[in-house]
């Protein structure tokens, strides 16, 4: 029993002394990760003040160019800058500094304020760490490239040779469009935002809503509209396209300067958009709704009907800041290699979200 008292002792104190001997080394490997992080910062901070100076010189220099400012005054604003920078690597380092210091005092010790911003630091295992810091960088003095959210949406209907809309085998109501993309829109002239090019990709679902009980029948290369032997409640045909969007639009803005930076802004401004779109169409489909026999039925068909695989047309819009009234026309026949040609045409309401 004696002997047995004196090996759950000796067990107890083996694992006492290790635990304590574990939290003493995970303490020294944060503390040594803490400070190796903050000594890589010092480069860091000198990196990213450097960039900032740049970037002011740059601004500096367009200033001078634009005429905004003397010779003279580019001059003595830039050794400001350069002198203001070089303080900031003092004593942003010198702070570093004092961090480093109080946690080799103090290991298990971390102040508020001893993470650089932005840092993230991942340790695995006995390894140093990862360290990672996202850009802070001085905002551009001229920014001509933006981007901008587009959603469409209206009526839509075809152009039949021959026919009118009236005649139309097409619901005016019920047949409609939606678009949706991600434009960018680039100035083209350097001191004036009068002129800029709309371009990027959007998604275009054009559908049609057919009358007197007819749908489509593709029989081998011609697709027609015929009757359907039940009474329809629906009859929607529509056409999913990946498009190429360009509009140059034209319109006032409002320039706006700052001490580092200029922006045209064109919130409430007139603006006219003229261009085209071209793409590929990437699926077609029908949907009936009828009843038989007393019990409400929905079919889908999915195929491509004979219709056109690459799409294009013309297209502009008309409106005050981000909302516009928008046209578009396809030039491509809605399906190819038929008698009668067809082609869809849209008008609807369109906003473009910067």
């Amino acid at each position: 029993m004696n002997t047995i008292t004196k090996l759950v002792v000796l067990i107890s104190l083996c694992l006492i002394t290790g635990t304590s001997h574990a939290q003493d080394t995970l303490q020294k490997t944060k503390s040594q990760l803490k400070i190796e992080s903050l000594q890589e910062y010092k480069e860091v901070i000198t990196q990213e003040e450097k960039a900032f100076l740049k970037t002011e010189v740059e601004t500096i220099n367009q200033r001078l160019e634009n005429k905004e400012i003397t010779q003279v005054e580019a001059e003595v604003l830039k050794q400001e800058m350069a002198k203001k920078r070089a303080l900031n690597i003092e004593n942003r380092i010198a702070i570093i500094d004092s961090q480093i210091e109080l946690i080799t005092r103090n290991p298990g010790y971390y102040p508020s304020t001893q993470s650089p911003e932005n840092e993230v630091i991942i340790s695995i295992g006995k390894k140093k760490g990862l360290y990672i810091k996202s850009k802070n960088e001085p905002p551009k003095y001229d920014i001509r490239t933006s981007n901008q959210l587009l959603f469409a949406i209206g009526f839509n209907n075809t152009i039949i040779d021959g026919e009118s809309l009236d005649d139309s085998p097409y619901q005016l109501g019920g047949s409609g469009f939606v678009e949706l993309g991600w434009l960018w829109k680039t100035r083209l002239l350097k001191n004036s935002n009068f002129v800029r090019v709309n371009y990027g990709l959007s998604f275009q679902w054009n559908k049609l809503s057919i009358k007197d009980n007819q749908y489509f029948v593709a029989n081998g290369d011609e697709t027609t509209l015929e009757t359907f032997h039940l009474n329809l409640k629906k009859s929607k045909f529509r056409t999913t396209s990946l498009v190429v969007p360009v509009h140059f639009e034209f319109g006032p803005s409002k320039l706006l300067g700052f001490n580092d930076r200029i922006r045209y802004q064109t919130h409430k401004q007139f603006k006219i958009g003229l261009g085209g779109f071209a793409g590929v169409n990437l699926a077609t489909k029908q949907k009936l709704k009828y009843k038989e026999n007393g019990n409400n039925q929905k079919d889908k068909f999915k195929s491509d009907y004979n219709t056109t695989n690459l799409v294009y047309g013309v297209s502009g819009y008309i409106g005050v800041g981000d909302f516009s009234i928008y046209a578009k026309y396809n030039l491509n026949d809605l399906f190819k290699d038929q008698a009668i040609a067809q082609n869809n045409v849209s008008l609807g309401l369109r906003w473009d979200f910067q």
